[in-house]
């Protein structure tokens, strides 16, 4: 098993990243769906923790066929998508069993996400107070303007960089913004990654947190970058916008008889955490190089994709 935690900060208070973090998620899935593809919702609903508090349950089917890369898509079936179950008390949130997606056609492969969100820089240690980690674990900080993502995935309108907000007067962020702006908070995630075949760990490992911190970068920016569109709802406003988008989002993947799911555990109980914060970003074309072709001539990049969201509010009250 490979254990890092993850340390995002954004220039947002815990607050405002708790309506940004659902408009981002709802934007971003629709965005990513097709006819048959994308994040479907099942759920959605007010959920009661007797430790927690109240919060809200979800159930999303993840279907995937057409986003693998494509080294996957040699030895995975042609349709499947991934169950995913969330109980979020924001600050707090919780994914299948402390975000243990394990794939019926890999037994052996399961990832754990804990997470919580503080007003800080990132500077709070043993935030986790985990007995479930034996000894150190590596540390990384993402910073959402000077590390790189994919350039498949880099839109310049959303480089914290460049990005400045009209209603905020936030960015664009400048080499070490984390120490000198305010108001900050910081996401800290615990990933734990657990691929169980002898000869391949290591590096099947190392390959999926490098997937998971990309998904975490782009995320975190977009939520920066769409701020002025969030910016000033209530819950009562992202509710609604999440159910709208939701039912759009559902209208496109349609319904998809799948050929395999993924298995899942119960509830978790109360020591287990995590989020499903991150967007549903398509994983990356490049094979980790122990299952990557023979390269005979270099590879075309594909130019970045140009993505839309409808007008939801026009189609509601066109109907």
């Amino acid at each position: 098993m490979l254990i890092k935690e993850y340390r995002i900060c954004m220039p947002l208070t815990t607050e405002e990243y708790r309506v940004g973090q659902l408009y981002t998620i709802s934007k971003h899935s629709h965005q990513e769906s097709e006819k048959g593809e994308g994040v479907e919702v099942v759920k959605n609903e007010p959920h009661e923790d007797p430790v927690h508090g109240p919060g809200q349950f979800t159930e999303k089917r993840v279907h995937l066929s057409s986003k693998l890369p494509s080294w996957a898509r040699a030895v995975t079936p042609r349709i499947f998508y991934i169950t995913e179950k969330a109980w979020n008390y924001y600050p707090y949130t919780i994914t299948a069993d402390g975000c243990s997606l394990q794939c019926s056609f890999l037994p052996k492969f399961s990832i754990y996400i804990e997470t919580k969100y503080e007003d800080n820089c990132g500077d709070s240690e043993n935030i986790f107070h985990s007995d479930k980690i034996l000894g150190d674990h590596e540390v990384s900080f993402l910073d959402i303007a000077f590390d790189e993502i994919p350039e498949r995935y880099y839109r310049s309108l959303e480089d914290p960089r460049f990005f400045s907000s009209a209603k905020t007067g936030r960015g664009p962020l400048r080499e070490g913004w984390r120490q000198h702006t305010k108001p900050i908070m910081c996401s800290y995630k615990l990933v734990s990654v657990k691929f169980e075949v002898w000869g391949l760990q290591t590096r099947v490992e190392q390959f999926v947190h490098k997937v998971i911190r990309d998904i975490l970068l782009i995320g975190h920016r977009q939520a920066f970058a769409w701020v002025d569109e969030w910016c000033g709802m209530t819950m009562e406003d992202v509710r609604r916008y999440e159910q709208e988008t939701q039912e759009a989002t559902n209208e496109l993947i349609g319904l998809v008889a799948p050929a395999i799911s993924v298995s899942e555990v119960g509830q978790p109980t109360a020591t287990h955490s995590a989020p499903a914060s991150a967007p549903s970003t398509p994983l990356s074309d490049e094979a980790p190089e122990f299952l990557a072709p023979p390269k005979t001539r270099p590879r075309k990049k594909s130019a970045p994709e140009t993505l839309t969201l409808p007008a939801l509010r026009e189609r509601a009250g066109a109907e």
